[in-house]
């Protein structure tokens, strides 16, 4: 980093709050020196935390405990959190973002409040109409990612919600993964034109019309992690189920590599021969390589750990954070999405002239 970076810190979120947030932000402030982080919360609780890990005499300044006495409960709704918790650790994160005393917000806490909460301070893009959460995935290709969205933010989506979507997943990519033209496909249940309901059909043909991004067609949930598409876009209640489902098949799968090396003298022997790919394979697919959703389309960034985050996990979001501030990625969106929907919709109105 060539500038200094603020980025305020949700440190009461989550399912293990700052016994989890401090040491991972611990962990990010050692690998950059330019750094510096503000933890909202309960002030005695984290100095408390920090005091055990000597943070005072290793970071010099850099971290900043900024008083919340309030907190969201991760089964709280997200309305009377909104309501009611003004003065909660995720709203002044959020508020410091908003006012510019951070550059982005990282929180591992409720997601239907975070979301509730972060458009109702700082508002959404000029031409977006809703904010979406994405995320990245692995591939069969070592070094290529996916980025699936929406995660869930919305759950009624319209096609004209879709195609933002698109746009604003595409722009990321480009932003962030330098990919000129990133390949945008459709989540469906099958490839076929005929297949789908009629909200994919609809996006599918706003996609194809607007001639403003590569969009290659539709795409299976199997396919998702071929390597094929760089960006795959679908209804919020479709991706969280998605997300969700894949999380618990990797779980389910590594129990199950578990359980036959530990069936007997043998096997356990050769789980031992076995141990160094095993740790290759697994760290391709470790979640929390891939922890830290960005809820785009805001006026400002901000991103969602996973609740159940870990040290790494959690480290990880605050580096994507990083990323995406280096990157300007509120302020490229902002300035790409107005056009690009403008000579969408130019082109839309041409192609109903001319038929």
């Amino acid at each position: 980093m060539n500038n200094k970076i603020t980025i305020a810190v949700d440190a009461m979120g989550g399912d293990h709050g700052p016994s989890v947030i401090i040491p991972a932000a611990l962990q990010v402030l050692s690998a950059h020196s330019d750094l510096h982080l503000i933890l909202v919360g309960d002030q005695a609780v984290l100095q408390k935390e920090l005091q055990q890990h000597s943070a005072s005499k290793v970071m010099n300044g850099r971290v900043t405990v900024h008083h919340a006495s309030q907190q969201v409960g991760m089964d709280e709704s997200p309305a009377i959190a909104l309501r009611t918790k003004k003065d909660s650790s995720m709203r002044v994160a959020i508020n410091l973002v908003k006012d510019g005393t951070a550059s982005a917000c990282v929180s591992a806490g409720n997601t239907g409040a975070l979301m509730a909460t972060a458009r109702f301070v700082l508002k959404t893009i000029p031409g977006i109409d809703r904010p979406a959460i994405v995320s990245t995935f692995p591939t069969i290709h070592k070094e290529k990612i996916v980025r699936l969205l929406d995660l869930g933010a919305n759950v009624d989506s319209t096609a004209e919600n879709l195609f933002q979507f698109a746009v604003m997943g595409s722009l990321l990519c480009s932003a962030v993964d330098n990919n000129p033209s990133p390949k945008v496909f459709l989540l469906n249940i099958g490839i076929e034109d005929i297949k789908g309901n009629e909200q994919v059909k609809e996006t599918a043909r706003l996609l194809e019309s607007s001639g403003i991004l590569n969009y290659a067609g539709y795409i299976e949930g199997d396919e998702i992690y071929k390597g094929d598409a760089d960006i795959v876009v679908c209804d919020g209640f479709v991706g969280n189920v998605a997300l969700k489902t894949a999380e618990g098949v990797a779980v389910f799968i590594g129990r199950l590599i578990k359980e036959a090396f530990m069936k007997n003298a043998l096997t356990k022997i050769i789980g031992l021969l076995a141990k160094p790919i095993l740790k290759s394979a697994t760290h391709r697919v470790d979640p929390n390589r891939y922890n830290g959703a960005t809820l785009i389309g805001l006026r400002g960034i901000v991103i969602k750990s996973h609740g159940g985050a870990n040290k790494e996990a959690f480290a990880h979001a605050i580096e994507e954070a990083i990323i995406e501030i280096e990157k300007n990625i509120p302020e490229r969106i902002s300035s790409e999405v107005e056009r690009l929907l403008k000579l969408s919709k130019h082109d839309d109105t041409a192609n109903q002239l001319e038929n």
